[in-house]
């Protein structure tokens, strides 16, 4: 829609209409006022009354309007924005009158009446002119973000501008592997992800850098089994620059980037980070060139399991009822059955894919996995003297349907044995009665917790609670079998110096 024009091109255009309209005639009169109208967006019968009235239209002056805020109030203004710690207009405005009267009260200030009043009533607005110059002096200024020229060429694709794009749109992300720590140096992994079929490669890199980026997409677009025909990026300064941006050009690649601070426009890549690199690899601190060696051999591995062998879902539709959404997919297939089914891949990238799909041994594929990733494990832990058991394809085999018994299968996402506990949290409370309960047990080792217990609230009157039978059953149980221990082993010592066998468990014949 066209904006009206200013009260001072109005004025103009009606001197100039005035004269014209009054001589003209009545055809001329109508197109005359049908432009004006067009052109002031005003009703005819306003035009009408415009264009002939007979007095001329002088420039209204400007209102002189009166100062209200003195130089007074603005000196106080500033000592209450000092205070206050320099906060914008609508926060000082929110805090002014506490402010005052906590000032006035501890004798820091003592204003005139009327200023106070002026002070209390001043809008948000007005607080911000009168500090504007202040705050410039000042150096007070919002911090901007700072843009590049890469940054303002490369445009900006959001979620919702793929418009479902054929194979070869990838999204690319960094992946850190620092573990619990960002000092120092470690590896990081290149991945890039095709928005269309769901492939995913990724290269290790030994630093977040703008040449090996270049490097590390070019090893990728001799992976792809599809040409690459452009990129998405997030706004890391390791993607925004001119290298990459070159680079791009001169491989005749479309280049764009996500919003800033919006994860949800690199959705595609952002889910593989967790689903493929964090579930493969995990989240333990890699550096190093071993490791770096390590890892590269590992992502060759993991590409053709995860692009030929693990099905992932794609999303079809999403609709919002009210509070609820309903997401709808299409069936899960891997990467590859996506790109044998796309129109778009040329028949002899379909037949190299098929190929390959039937050279490939998922569960061979899978044991390499699993000696890589023990690699790194051991890596990771810094355990360089004992490196990780290799065993063979058959045994790995035969342990597959027993290996749920051993909990994780991955090494990198072992956790440490934990420690055995053996401090106590509470003081034990049987500890100053305990040689005597002993006795007891002597004179009666059949004895049980909730005799002795009973026993022990007549002896003791109000020390020993019922709550506190399962502490006791615990000290029995434990008392009882180092008792069959030692019995044990007695038995075993004397045998062995008699010379005849001994069946643990088995009734002595006295």
């Amino acid at each position: 829609m066209q904006a009206s024009i200013s009260k001072q091109t109005k004025d103009e255009l009606l001197r100039v209409l005035h004269e014209r309209y009054i001589h003209a005639s009545k055809s001329d009169k109508s197109q005359m006022l049908d432009e004006f109208v067009a052109v002031a967006r005003c009703h005819r019968k306003h035009a009408i009354r415009l264009v002939t009235r007979t007095h001329p239209v002088i420039p209204e002056a400007p209102a002189m309007t009166r100062r209200i805020y003195s130089e007074a109030v603005r000196e106080a203004l500033v000592v209450l924005w000092e205070a206050a710690d320099r906060i914008c207009g609508k926060r000082l405005k929110a805090v002014l009158p506490d402010l005052i009267a906590a000032m006035e009260r501890h004798g820091h200030l003592a204003l005139d009446p009327l200023i106070r009043q002026h002070l209390l009533t001043i809008s948000p607005a007005t607080i911000d002119r009168l500090l504007r110059p202040i705050r410039a002096a000042a150096g007070q200024r919002r911090k901007q973000k700072r843009t590049t020229k890469s940054s303002r060429e490369i445009p900006i694709r959001t979620f919702a501008d793929w418009y479902d794009p054929g194979p070869g749109f990838l999204e690319v992300d960094f992946v850190s592997h620092g573990g619990d720590s960002t000092q120092g140096m470690f590896l990081w992994s290149l991945v890039a992800t095709d928005v269309c079929s769901g492939w995913t490669e990724a290269v290790p890199l030994v630093a977040r850098e703008q040449s090996l980026v270049v490097e590390g997409l070019a090893v990728m677009r001799r992976q792809f089994p599809v040409p690459i025909r452009g990129i998405g990026t997030d706004n890391d300064g390791a993607f925004i620059n001119e290298t990459l941006q070159n680079y791009c050009q001169e491989q005749h690649l479309e280049f764009t980037r996500s919003r800033a601070y919006q994860k949800n426009d690199q959705a595609w890549i952002e889910q593989k980070n967790g689903s493929v690199i964090r579930r493969f690899v995990g989240d333990r601190r890699l550096s190093g060139l071993v490791a770096g060696q390590c890892l590269s051999r590992l992502y060759q591995t993991i590409r053709l399991y995860v692009n030929y062998f693990q099905p992932s879902f794609k999303l079809l539709s999403k609709t919002r009822e009210g509070s609820k959404v309903h997401k709808r997919y299409h069936k899960p297939a891997t990467p590859c059955d996506r790109l044998l089914a796309h129109a778009s891949v040329s028949t002899a990238a379909k037949e190299a894919l098929g190929a390959q799909l039937a050279s490939l041994d998922p569960l061979e594929i899978l044991h390499q996995i699993r000696e890589g990733q023990a690699a790194l494990a051991a890596l990771s832990s810094g355990d360089l003297n004992q490196g990780p058991e290799r065993e063979s394809l058959e045994a790995f085999l035969a342990k597959l349907p027993g290996l749920w018994r051993e909990g994780e299968a991955r090494p990198t996402h072992r956790s440490a044995a934990a420690m055995a506990r053996w401090w106590r949290s509470r003081k034990d409370p049987f500890e100053t009665v305990w040689p005597e309960i002993l006795l007891w047990l002597q004179q009666d080792p059949e004895s049980t917790a909730k005799s002795l217990i009973e026993r022990l609230q007549r002896e003791y009157p109000g020390q020993f609670a019922e709550g506190q039978l399962r502490t006791l059953q615990r000290r029995l149980g434990e008392w009882r079998r180092a008792m069959a221990r030692t019995l044990v082993h007695a038995c075993l010592d004397e045998n062995k110096a008699t010379g005849n066998p001994v069946v643990v468990g088995a009734k002595q014949n006295g």
